[in-house]
């Protein structure tokens, strides 16, 4: 045993872990062949009757109570850990800073979400100017003493008379549409069910578009509907709706957005989770002869397709040919594609993030080796000056195209989410909420560094950590990352990260593959069959990290959530000598099986599905859950699950569990494999402070536990 493991017996020694004992979990053999190949799964029954094709009340009963096992059994671990009580203190503290989002403009009002102290969910504000004094609109915290309702999405109408807004509740994202006054802050009778979102007002201030689900049971089934205040909304006539056969009617299905004189519907449908259809739809003769007809502007292609409306011209930002991203001027009235005008070419540095509108400009956000740019450029695509930054960080602007004010968000991992009031005109800026940490951002540094993976690619990584940090080689560290759906991970700041580097601990995160950092191409080589690109490129980050002495195997932790969880699972069993803790959140584990449930089948065109014979060999070959193997000292492991959670079901995290515990040839009492499904939560979203407090608690205690931190105290 070595020093580190002889002092975590000693303090542990008092808190009797040993009378931790593993919950029993029943072995049932499930085997089929799938393309010739015999597959076997021991734990088929943890699914539940979402397993099978009828319920079985008898069977949720029983995995109901083996749930309780594996969380009583993590609550008697993780909360006699020495330290856990005041590390959750300090945790409360910094999360229960005040908080306050880039505000939505509507003539003169300026609606924010705000939470303060020990507020469970976010309130809605709104001000008359943007000097004027906030007013309470709308609080879920008065609606719900469980602080389990929760706000999605806020639509103010264009006058700032009115505002549309969508509850949830308990994590499970099926927002329900309601309407209230903003003078008088009264609910209006409108109440729409169904997950519920895309509200697009019309100019009168009396109706507007949205989408829905016609039916929550079933994530496939997304209508775009009309609304008028005061009708019912079973009398809402459906305008277009999910493919109901055929591989489209699995994707994530269609959108709609409006021009905001409602001359112009762009109307969109996805085809992967890297391409989509795109029509015009002509409102004027919508609604003054009934005929809704779709107009094409571009389909059938590998590439993505958004952008405001001005006028009769749709400012397209695509990556049709230029996986980096341009925009095009398309004339609505013509919208063929060779009548399409080029304004913003592709540039081979940078990759464009995202593009909106404001009076007389084009605001465009760039991403250059995952640090944000943003410039500006008048209607014709002439170059009008970028927009300074206060340095290398994540941006985002918020603008409107009645107006050349706009605000900026900022923020580092050392530099707190600061907001500015931006003069588009003249590019002035000033700030507008700049938040108080208790904390010392300057006693931290940040770096970019570049690595190699497997195949020579090379890889940025952000690494944060206290100045003056000694590479021995003997530094505990977290290394984190996504690598999929195109989804960037930039520069954040985040206050509950101070206790981690107080303490001596390296903050990694990992650009990899199939995420955007570098346009298309970047994502592309992480989908599908070159999913396992990504798993090596945060394999290399993790030897990166041991070969340049910033840590070691023994005092290196991962973690990740959702397609991050899937990350962190395949690391494990891919890698288990790599790693002395892993944390896979909400994850994504058995890739078999996986499209059965919930609303995976939006993800097939991402990870593939074993229905398919050519893509059967990749997904076996990476499933972390078909390769845990019996007899391997794995590392300590934490899954977690929300019982109401409609994107990933609760089973990956259930299933995994047990098998890893089964395999294991690793001393629980030493490096355990625990499991917390939250009854309460979903995939994350909504969560209450209480809630979000306990979790990142017992996630970082769990870090402390296994990376010899908790005899420093």
């Amino acid at each position: 045993m070595t020093r580190a493991r002889i002092c975590l017996a000693i303090l542990l020694a008092p808190v009797t872990l040993s009378a931790a004992t593993v919950p029993p979990t029943e072995r049932v053999e499930v085997r089929e062949e799938l393309h010739g190949v015999e597959v076997v799964d021991p734990y088929r029954w943890l699914e539940g009757s979402d397993g099978l094709e009828a319920e079985d009340p008898e069977l949720d009963t029983k995995v109901s109570a083996w749930t309780d096992a594996q969380n009583a059994y993590t609550r008697q671990v993780l909360d006699n850990l020495p330290g856990r009580e005041a590390l959750e203190s300090r945790l409360r503290e910094l999360m229960e800073l005040p908080v306050v989002g880039t505000p939505e403009m509507a003539r003169n009002r300026y609606f924010t979400w705000r939470r303060e102290g020990d507020q469970a969910q976010y309130v809605i504000y709104v001000q008359e100017g943007h000097d004027g004094e906030p007013r309470v609109l709308l609080d879920p915290n008065a609606l719900d003493e469980t602080g389990l309702t929760a706000p999605q999405w806020t639509a103010p109408s264009q006058d700032g008379e009115l505002m549309a807004f969508g509850l949830y509740n308990a994590g499970d994202e099926n927002a329900t549409l309601y309407v209230l006054e903003v003078d008088t802050g009264e609910w209006l009778a409108e109440e729409i069910p169904g997950k519920v979102g895309g509200v697009n007002w019309l100019p009168d201030g009396k109706s507007f578009f949205y989408s829905r689900l016609a039916d929550v049971e079933n994530p496939y089934s997304r209508q775009i509907k009309y609304h008028r205040l005061g009708t019912h909304h079973s009398q809402d006539p459906i305008l277009f709706e999910q493919y109901e056969e055929g591989p489209l009617a699995t994707t994530w299905g269609p959108f709609a957005y409006t021009s905001r004189d409602a001359r112009w519907m762009i109307l969109g449908y996805w085809t992967g989770t890297d391409s989509l259809d795109l029509w015009v739809v002509d409102l004027d003769r919508w609604f003054r002869t009934g005929v809704f007809e779709r107009r094409e502007i571009v389909t059938g292609e590998k590439a993505t397709f958004f952008g405001p409306v001005l006028g009769d011209t749709l400012f397209m930002q695509t990556t049709l040919d230029a996986p980096n991203g341009r925009v095009v001027a398309v004339d609505l009235n013509q919208p063929a594609r060779e009548t399409w005008r080029e304004l913003i070419p592709e540039r081979s540095d940078a990759v464009l993030e995202d593009l909106s509108a404001a009076r007389g400009q084009l605001v465009a956000e760039y991403l250059k080796d995952a640090s944000s740019r943003i410039e500006r450029f008048g209607l014709d695509g002439s170059p009008l000056g970028e927009i300074e930054l206060p340095g290398i960080g994540s941006a985002g602007i918020t603008t409107s195209e009645d107006r050349t004010e706009a605000f900026l968000t900022f923020t580092s991992f050392n530099r707190p989410r600061t907001i500015y009031r931006v003069d588009l005109e003249g590019g002035e800026r000033s700030i507008w909420v700049e938040p108080e940490v208790p904390v010392d951002p300057s006693l931290v540094e940040v770096r970019q560094v570049f690595y190699s993976s497997q195949d020579g690619t090379r890889v940025p990584m952000f690494l944060v950590h206290r100045k003056g940090l000694e590479r021995n080689g003997d530094n505990p560290t977290l290394l984190t990352g996504y690598g999929g759906f195109n989804i960037s991970r930039t520069p954040f700041f985040s206050a509950t990260n101070f206790p981690w580097f107080e303490a001596g601990g390296v903050y990694a995160v990992a650009n990899l593959r199939g995420g955007g950092e570098y346009g298309e191409e970047w994502h592309r080589a992480g989908m599908l069959e070159k999913k396992q690109n990504v798993f090596d490129d945060f394999i290399a980050a993790a030897e990166w990290l041991i070969a340049e002495k910033y840590t070691r195997p023994e005092r290196l932790g991962i973690a990740g959530g959702s397609n991050g969880g899937l990350l962190t699972g395949a690391a494990l069993v891919q890698r288990p000598d790599l790693f002395a803790a892993v944390i896979s959140a909400v994850p994504l584990l058995d890739m078999l099986r996986y499209q059965n449930f919930l609303m995976a089948r939006f993800w097939v065109p991402e990870y593939g599905t074993a229905e398919d014979p050519e893509h059967f060999p990749f997904l076996l070959g990476y499933s972390p859950y078909h390769h845990v193997e019996p007899g391997v000292e794995y590392p300590a492991v934490m899954l977690t699950a929300g019982e109401n959670d409609t994107r990933v079901h609760a089973l990956h995290a259930r299933k995994m569990t047990a098998r890893l515990q089964a395999a294991t040839a690793s001393d629980p009492q030493e490096d355990p494999v625990l499991l917390w499904v939250n009854r309460d939560a979903g995939h994350g979203q909504g969560k209450p402070l209480d809630l979000r407090v306990r979790d990142l608690a017992d996630q970082r205690i769990f870090l402390r536990w296994q990376l010899g931190m908790l005899e420093e105290r």
